[in-house]
């Protein structure tokens, strides 16, 4: 026996962002920066740790949204396109620096960076990132995971149950389709669990799920381990409890390492900082300044005259937190191994967009996490698979309702900025049952408005809307996408249930719809009965 067991969980997930009747989306970009900064160099950290024959074990979500989008070639296309403009901005950027040797180094760096990761997406991976993602888990070294198909918030869906167990059942058929076996566990949509949930999992073939902290720590009744060992649901289901500590270490900005001074600050762009003149080809073409992925300042300390930044020291600095990490990592399981009558399990989840994206060394702390992990024998990496069969029995307990939101409970999904979308849901919810029972075996153009209907249905319950609501940073984006997926689906339903189909009329919705948002392509209506 080791001391003790790190479980490292990335939660990979982007709502459903595609709009191919624009010829530029400024939300696109998302997917876009993601895998730039993120997907990309975390594949990259991985395929350095596989050449340096370092075994690992990770854990990652990859959402049925995300796995719709990173497949769809219209999005890879747009890629190229805004992967060709920061190349082209890159090159500009080499000219433009010429007479400051520090700024000029750091637009040569980006320019490299760039160049490589174009490499790596259109010729070693041929624009196929779950392909790349997918080798790991077949090597043993990932263990990916799936979630509810739109993210949506389950706990507030409980007064509809078909509701929950459809976006259970594609999120789990997703995961198959893409990645040719079926998923062992599921990340619950914003960690969110309500006493219950666990009964609609297991009908699906799944063996664990994570909570947040206050899930295992208010859990009834308690367990001797907390949050350092999984509890067992009546049912046989595991829940992992995310620990609070490493979590905080790794992503909050004010006391976590993203914030140490000599970091690359995210919110200080090119995009913001040079004249419209010459950044306007980079940014939305509506003149709206946009991040261009062009950062040239550190975090620096509050109050202080932002300083250049300087990636050889960032770099430097990261591994010293990896060792920093894996430290506090060591000493706390020697504490407590003596404690407990099995080794202490840590685990330490995070959106991983944190890494690359928000915090840019991120994906080269994790790499060199790993490396130390692997380094030593006091403290192994696990993922949720192998703890289950190497621990079989575990605490019976029932998880409290918890997410990993404000405070640990519902409040960012439900409060006066978004509480106005649920009424609709569920009434859209209802109207979704009246078709299943008015039409249970349908065929032809009513078959696939049915299934347009539900696609509809489950992109407006995306817990991403009411996120953004509440954060107010894209909030009309968000009002504007759950409320056309409603109108969407309100109109296919009044055609439906019509005195007389208007099957011409029907056929052409029914063909918009399905170009606009040509998601679960095997999604079958009748999944809502």
């Amino acid at each position: 026996m080791t001391n003790g067991l790190l479980m490292l969980v990335f939660h990979a997930h982007l709502p459903y962002v595609r709009h191919s009747e624009k010829d530029y989306c400024l939300e696109e970009n998302w997917l876009f920066e993601a895998i730039t900064e993120t997907y990309v160099p975390l594949l990259m950290a991985f395929e350095h740790l596989t050449e340096e024959k370092i075994d690992f074990r990770l854990t990652m979500t990859l959402s049925p949204t995300l796995l719709a989008m990173l497949s769809d070639g219209f999005l890879q296309n747009r890629y190229h396109r805004y992967l060709k403009k920061a190349l082209e901005l890159a090159d500009k950027e080499k000219i433009r620096t010429w007479g400051h040797p520090h700024f000029h180094q750091l637009a040569r760096f980006y320019r490299a960076r760039l160049h490589h990761i174009e490499d790596l997406f259109f010729k070693r991976y041929r624009g196929n990132l779950v392909s790349a993602f997918r080798r790991f888990q077949d090597e043993g070294r990932l263990e990916i995971i799936t979630c509810a198909a739109t993210h949506g918030f389950l706990p507030l869906m409980q007064a509809d149950t078909r509701s929950i167990n459809t976006q259970i059942r594609v999120g789990v058929e997703t995961y198959r389709e893409f990645l040719f076996r079926s998923p062992q566990g599921i990340w619950l949509p914003e960690c969110a669990y309500y006493p219950g949930l666990e009964k609609e999992l297991l009908k699906h073939g799944l063996g664990y799920f994570f909570i947040d902290t206050s899930g295992v720590e208010q859990a009834e009744p308690a367990s001797p381990y907390g949050v350092h060992a999984p509890i067992t649901t009546p049912n046989g289901m595991l829940a992992f409890g995310r620990d609070q500590d490493t979590s905080r270490q790794v992503w909050c900005a004010q006391t976590g390492y993203p914030g140490d001074p000599v970091y690359r600050d995210f919110y200080r762009d090119l995009g913001f900082d040079l004249d419209l003149s010459y950044i306007a080809p980079y940014i939305d073409p509506a003149g709206i300044r946009t991040f261009t992925g062009f950062k040239y300042y550190r975090v620096s300390d509050k109050g202080l005259q932002k300083h250049p930044y300087d990636y050889h020291i960032a770099f430097d600095r990261a591994r010293q937190h990896a060792q920093d990490f894996v430290s506090q990592i060591t000493e706390r399981c020697s504490r407590m191994c003596d404690e407990m009558d099995r080794e202490p399990l840590v685990v330490s989840a995070y959106d991983a967009e944190l890494l690359g994206h928000w915090w840019f060394e991120g994906p080269l702390w994790l790499e060199q996490v790993i490396r130390l992990i692997s380094a030593q024998d006091e403290v192994q990496m696990i993922t949720p698979g192998e703890y289950a069969k190497l621990y079989p029995e575990n605490p019976v307990s029932v998880p409290a309702p918890s997410s990993w939101g404000s405070q640990g409970y519902y409040s960012t999904w439900l409060n006066k900025t978004n509480d106005w979308v649920y009424p609709h849901l569920y009434a859209a919810a209802e109207q979704m049952g009246e078709l299943v029972a008015r039409y249970p075996s349908a065929e032809g153009v009513r078959l696939r408005a049915l299934n347009q209907a539900l696609r509809e249905l489950l992109l407006a319950q995306s817990s991403d809307w009411a996120f953004i609501m509440n954060n107010r940073t894209t909030v009309e984006y968000a009002k504007e996408r759950f409320k056309q997926h409603l109108a969407n689906f309100s109109l296919l339903y009044q055609r439906l249930v019509a005195a007389d189909v208007d099957e011409a009329g029907l056929e052409e919705t029914v063909s918009r719809l399905e170009s606009l948002h040509p998601l679960f392509p095997r999604l079958d209506y009748r999944y809502f009965s």
